[in-house]
């Protein structure tokens, strides 16, 4: 499929927006009882489905240690135990340390110290804790900062490139360009359309079964 003219994205983003919400309604996400949790969250769910994220989540908070100060004190090796279902459990124990080391030492574990910095340089401090990426680091910009920022994701690429709006092999930068180009640059906006879009490709726009008579969308193609 061709890519879409740029004159018509701001239109066309509009009203994928608006028939995916009037399907789906409100999503409420992230679902998480804190910000530090989101952050969790996002380390975690790298390479795996958000089911298994949240039997992860629950062990932490079993074990007490939903909360930045025992996370980076906890044995690596116990820590990884907990965590198994998330896959890649032991990487991921360290990558949650390093986090948690992180947010220690720029704000003593008080997310809502860190919302009042300027949104580049706190991406860039975050994109700088090792193993932490731009999707992760966006996810917790948006849902844990709640800073105006859209998240390129899997999901994401599958429903622009199936309809049109970006190249095969476009760059996260480039995708993410194109939102924040032609989107209102609104937090509420910008963390429901990514839930929006999320939740379009797991019923309808599957990776090897499309649904699209069925889809909201269809009515694009």
């Amino acid at each position: 499929m061709k890519k879409a003219p740029e004159r018509g994205l701001k239109g066309i983003l509009s009203r994928v927006y608006k028939l995916l919400e009037g399907y789906f309604g409100d999503l409420k996400w992230w679902p998480a009882d804190s910000d530090f949790e989101v952050v969790v969250g996002a380390v975690l769910t790298q390479n795996t489905a958000w089911r298994n994220v949240v039997v992860a989540i629950e062990g932490l908070k079993k074990h007490g240690l939903m909360d930045p100060v025992k996370i980076h004190r906890e044995r690596t090796i116990r820590l990884s135990k907990i965590i198994r279902s998330s896959g890649y459990h032991r990487l991921k124990s360290i990558r949650l340390k390093a986090v948690c080391a992180f947010l220690l030492d720029k704000c003593g574990g008080d997310l809502k110290k860190m919302r009042k910095e300027e949104q580049h340089a706190l991406r860039d401090e975050i994109l700088s804790v090792k193993g932490v990426g731009p999707e992760t680091a966006d996810s917790i910009l948006l849902y844990a900062f709640h800073k105006p920022v859209f998240v390129v994701d899997a999901y994401t690429r599958r429903i622009f490139y199936r309809h049109g709006l970006i190249r095969e092999k476009a760059s996260y930068g480039e995708i993410q360009t194109l939102v924040h180009e032609n989107f209102p640059k609104d937090t509420k906006a910008l963390n429901q359309f990514h839930a929006l879009l999320v939740e379009t490709c797991k019923k309808f726009c599957k990776k090897r079964k499309l649904l699209c008579g069925e889809c909201p969308l269809g009515v694009l193609k």
